[in-house]
């Protein structure tokens, strides 16, 4: 049954236009489960019923798997068995009226605009990678982009006379507006440092190791806790902390939530809308900290 899951995963991607890491999820989480098949002796997909994929996410509970997980799980069973009975009719979808376990909704982290003006101080301006890491901490939190289109930025998608990068995410890109602090620290690094690092003239990337190659995730990760260590942050910061801080922070100053999402690159207005839930709590901390009454 594994032979399905590529099948499966191409579909995604070309009929339903789902980002890698969407996809990859999907094939994962659907890989595991037939091999759950496999184990109870399962080898035909028509031969599941609602009480199979009830039986492996309860499977799924009993491993100490959180609530989103299961319920991801679920979500892509779902696409799964949609997508097996639109190829072959004589497979039902046993499972489209399956309901998801509740999932309590997490506020984001973010951080304080003091903690990120300590984090983004910490890059030394007299070596070359202090330059580059400067540019990408202040790049990160001037646009909120992932780490992931941080790390894929080329050169030729930044445009500093106008003051905007072009962000790339799988088959669509958008342009987001930067500051003058992160165009200053971008310009210092493309005159200034990348030169050094770049060992390679037709690298287009625009962040580059040591090696004058692209930047990994890892590297960049590794990066955040060398300089919220020395910044003597005590909250777990990730590239995604930074992200939820601009968004925040964008929000605390007035703007608006269609803005924020263009931004973003969020497909859905939903998922932009707990930022709002943030503030609102803030606002709240504050009321109770600060009125006579609260």
């Amino acid at each position: 049954m594994l032979k399905y899951v590529d099948a499966f995963a191409i579909f995604m991607d070309n009929t339903r236009h789902k980002s890698s890491n969407t996809i990859q999820s999907y094939k994962r989480d659907v890989s595991q489960y037939i091999k759950y098949l496999n184990l109870n002796g399962i080898t035909d997909i028509s031969k599941t019923t609602q009480k199979t994929v009830a039986s492996y996410l309860d499977t799924l509970k009993t491993q100490g798997k959180a609530s989103s997980t299961v319920s991801r799980t679920l979500a892509s069973l779902k696409s799964f068995y949609m997508f097996m009975s639109e190829e072959n009719s004589q497979i039902a979808n046993p499972i489209k009226n399956l309901e998801a376990p509740h999932v309590e909704k997490k506020l984001p982290k973010i951080l304080s605009t003091s903690d990120v003006d300590r984090l983004l101080e910490q890059p030394s301006q007299k070596e070359p990678k202090g330059i580059r890491d400067k540019a990408m901490l202040e790049l990160l939190y001037a646009t909120g982009i992932r780490v992931s289109e941080l790390i894929s930025l080329k050169v030729s998608d930044i445009n500093l006379s106008i003051g905007f990068i072009k962000c790339h995410t799988d088959k669509k890109e958008r342009y987001i507006p930067i500051g003058n602090i992160a165009k200053t620290a971008l310009k210092k690094y493309i005159n200034d440092a990348r030169p050094i690092l770049a060992t390679n003239d037709n690298e287009d990337v625009l962040f580059v190791n040591r090696n004058g190659s692209s930047l990994s995730r890892q590297g960049f990760w590794k990066i955040i806790k060398q300089y919220s260590e020395q910044a003597r942050i005590s909250a777990d910061i990730t590239p995604h902390t930074i992200r939820h801080s601009f968004a925040a922070h964008l929000l605390e100053n007035g703007a608006d939530l269609k803005s924020i999402q263009e931004m973003l690159g969020h497909s859905d207005i939903s998922s932009t809308q707990v930022y709002s839930h943030l503030v609102k709590s803030k606002i709240k901390d504050v009321y109770a900290r600060s009125h006579p009454r609260a």
